[in-house]
C-alpha cells in the first residue's frame, strides 16, 4: 500500500463526535416537537449529510429538515463542535504519517466552517495540508462530490490516493472517484454495512490501521 495522499473523514474516523452531534440533533428535534431521550437512538445522524438524515430518520420535508438543520447549528457553533474526543493514538499516528512524507488532508461532509474550528481546536490541523468539506449551502454535502473536488483543487492523482472513512458514504464516494477506500471498524458504520462496499482495505481497529499505514511508507 503506497498511497502518497490520504484523505481523512473526520466524524468517527479521526474524532468521536457522539456526544455533541446526538446533543444537537436532539435539541433541532425537540424545537420541531419531537422529543428523544434515548441519545443512541441519534448516532444514525454521525457521518451522513444532516438535511437529508432529517429527511430520512424523522421524515422532515425539505423545509422542516433546513429549519431543524438551522436550529442543529445553533447549539453546534455554541457547544456541540467541542463536545467530541480525538481517538486514543491518532495524533501519533498522524504524525508518523506526516513524517514518511504522506501529504494527509480532512475530507469531511461537515461544513468546512465547522469542521477547521474542530481540526484547530484539538491541536490536529499541523498533521494536514487542508481541510475540505461542504459549504453552509449544503453545497458539496455528498462524498463523491467532495473528493472530486479535492482532487482537482490540489491537483492530485487519484491512483495516488487513499480515501479513510467510517461510513459507507466514504467508500462510495472514493469508489466514483477512481480512488482506493479504506474503511475503519472502530466508527458509526457497522462491519456490514462498510463489507457490503467492497473496501480496498479494511482496519477493524485504529492500531491495525496504524500498522498497516506505518509500515508500508511512500
Amino acid at each position: 500500500m503506497r498511497y502518497k495522499v490520504l484523505l481523512f473523514d473526520l466524524d468517527g474516523t479521526l474524532t468521536d463526535p457522539r456526544v455533541g452531534i446526538t446533543r444537537c440533533v436532539q435539541y433541532a428535534l425537540a424545537r420541531q416537537g419531537v422529543q428523544v431521550d434515548d441519545l443512541a437512538r441519534l448516532e444514525c445522524f454521525i457521518g451522513p449529510p444532516l438535511k437529508q438524515s432529517f429527511m430520512d430518520f424523522y421524515g422532515f420535508d425539505e423545509a422542516g429538515a433546513a429549519q431543524a438543520v438551522d436550529d442543529y447549528r445553533v447549539r453546534f457553533g455554541r457547544d456541540g463542535m467541542f463536545e467530541n474526543v480525538v481517538y486514543d493514538g491518532m495524533r501519533e499516528l498522524l504524525a508518523e504519517l506526516q513524517r514518511s512524507g504522506r501529504q494527509l488532508f480532512v475530507a469531511t461532509s461537515k461544513p468546512w466552517f465547522y469542521a477547521r474550528q474542530i481540526v484547530s481546536h484539538f491541536g490536529l490541523d499541523p498533521f494536514f495540508c487542508s481541510v475540505y468539506g461542504s459549504e453552509l449551502d449544503g453545497t458539496r454535502t455528498e462524498k463523491h462530490a467532495l473528493i472530486a473536488h479535492i482532487l482537482r483543487e490540489e491537483k492530485l492523482a487519484a491512483s495516488d490516493t487513499l480515501m479513510i472513512g467510517d461510513r459507507s458514504f466514504d467508500l462510495v464516494g472514493a469508489r466514483h472517484n477512481g480512488v482506493a477506500g479504506a474503511a475503519v471498524g472502530y466508527g458509526y458504520g457497522s462491519e456490514a454495512e462498510l463489507r457490503a462496499e467492497s473496501p480496498d482495505y479494511f482496519f477493524p481497529t485504529l492500531q491495525v490501521m496504524h500498522e498497516t499505514l506505518v509500515a508500508c511508507r511512500a
